[in-house]
């Protein structure tokens, strides 16, 4: 299982708590992950990755064990302390203003 954390306003969306549980088949990836969240939350769809480019929202990061991986290639291997469900994968919401 890898652990996922979410920033609020997906959460109220999904009517989750702050962190949900995803089972991956194959090799751990953020384009796996994703792809099993939109599975199992399908209102989720659209709002972490564009439907047309499948590229990360401009206001969302995506974190794990500490390293920025919002610009990371999708397919590239998450590292085994989140494949291994010891450290959470983090979705967070960018904040902009000035």
């Amino acid at each position: 299982m890898i652990r996922v954390v979410l920033p609020y306003h997906l959460r109220n969306l999904a009517k989750v708590g702050p962190e949900i549980e995803v089972e991956i088949a194959g090799p751990a990836t953020q384009r796996a992950v994703i792809d099993a969240i939109e599975a199992r939350w399908p209102m989720l769809r659209g709002t972490i990755r564009d439907y047309a480019t499948g590229r990360r929202r401009p206001f969302l990061r995506f974190y794990a064990c500490e390293e920025d991986w919002s610009n990371a290639d999708p397919d590239e291997l998450l590292p085994a302390a989140v494949a291994e469900g010891r450290e959470p994968y983090l979705v967070i919401g960018a904040i902009a203003g000035g």
